[in-house]
């Protein structure tokens, strides 16, 4: 029987940001819902900061098949974001109530609400020194960039390693996880205030990848070609870099860049997608400890305002991660 702890009280109803179609941002809305209870191996967990991604408009709009096989309308939306666990089931032993966690689930979304129910092997706990607004802003991107770097681009002290891409919610984490293994980290970056943001978060050197002079800055910066290349966007831009890779390196990027880099002969080319489980979120929050992750936040909403969290991340240009504060005056 799943139990459900009486401190701190956990109201019947709950505010959720849901969907009864797919359509536009205009079809989310605030609605009231069940407060979700705890099967026997979950956790409830009472949201501060909720994520917001592309693959969340993706499913708001229909165009990503609905997560979950258990998922109706009205849906609530939201795959990662971060809390205090308020309940769990009879089976959980890994966390306590009020322990501060992150959470990832890319099968069942329901982030974008006062409370959401996980597994608890889809969780972990938030590293030291992290706010829970920064940790809600991480959670399925700093999964993302940490594998990328570390699991499958397998980036090691000394080498050089491209980000393209670095400015979004995964480059930017990608750049620190880099640079704290040892990496000489080339970031691109449009825009002075993009620009010293990748200098700030470790990158060696930062270049426009759209300009007329790229490829002479990049051949400049590598002149002994590029071991590694992470990339978190696709392209002409990207395309052209790829012909600076050193033969036996490789070219890392999640499903989902569109278009897919090309083949390069001696290069590994590498897809992949970021996997939760226990044994991931315990090496996540280790590396985010060490690497004293910083998780940029381009932009904060509220969680009434989810459709214009959701417009914002459609414009494109995003410095870091979109988010909806769902709780306020906590960390």
């Amino acid at each position: 029987m799943p139990i459900r702890s009486s401190t701190p009280r956990v109201p019947a109803t709950m505010k959720a940001a849901a969907i009864d179609r797919f359509g536009p941002p205009s079809v989310l809305k605030l609605i009231d819902l069940p407060t979700p209870e705890p099967e026997a191996d979950q956790i409830v967990i009472a949201v501060h900061t909720a994520g917001v991604g592309g693959w969340d408009a993706e499913i708001r709009a229909g165009e990503w098949p609905p997560p979950g096989p258990r998922k109706r309308f009205p849906m609530v939306l939201g795959l990662d974001g971060a809390g205090t666990v308020v309940a769990k089931g009879s089976r959980v032993r890994r966390f306590a109530i009020g322990d501060r966690v992150w959470a990832y689930d890319s099968e069942n979304a329901g982030f974008s609400a006062q409370y959401v129910a996980v597994d608890a092997e889809n969780a972990g706990r938030v590293p030291k020194r992290m706010t829970l607004r920064a940790a809600g802003a991480g959670s399925a991107t700093a999964l993302t960039a940490f594998q990328g770097v570390a699991d499958h681009a397998e980036v090691r002290d000394g080498q050089t390693v491209l980000v393209f891409g670095a400015t979004g919610a995964v480059g930017t984490l990608a750049v620190q996880f880099a640079a704290a293994r040892g990496a000489r980290v080339i970031a691109t970056a449009t825009g002075r205030k993009a620009t010293d943001l990748v200098r700030k978060l470790g990158a060696r050197v930062a270049i426009d990848a759209r300009s007329r002079d790229a490829m002479a800055e990049l051949q400049l910066a590598a002149p002994g070609g590029i071991d590694v290349v992470l990339a978190f966007a696709g392209g002409r831009s990207l395309e052209r870099m790829l012909d600076l890779v050193s033969r036996g390196g490789r070219i890392v990027y999640p499903n989902g860049v569109e278009p897919v880099p090309e083949k390069r002969s001696g290069v590994r080319l590498i897809s992949y997608d970021a996997e939760g489980g226990v044994e991931a979120f315990t090496r996540l929050t280790r590396a985010s400890e060490q690497a004293r992750l910083k998780v940029p936040i381009a932009a904060s909403f509220p969680l009434a305002r989810a459709a214009d969290a959701h417009r914002r991340v459609k414009q494109g240009h995003v410095l870091g991660r979109v988010v909806l504060a769902v709780r306020r005056g906590e960390n």
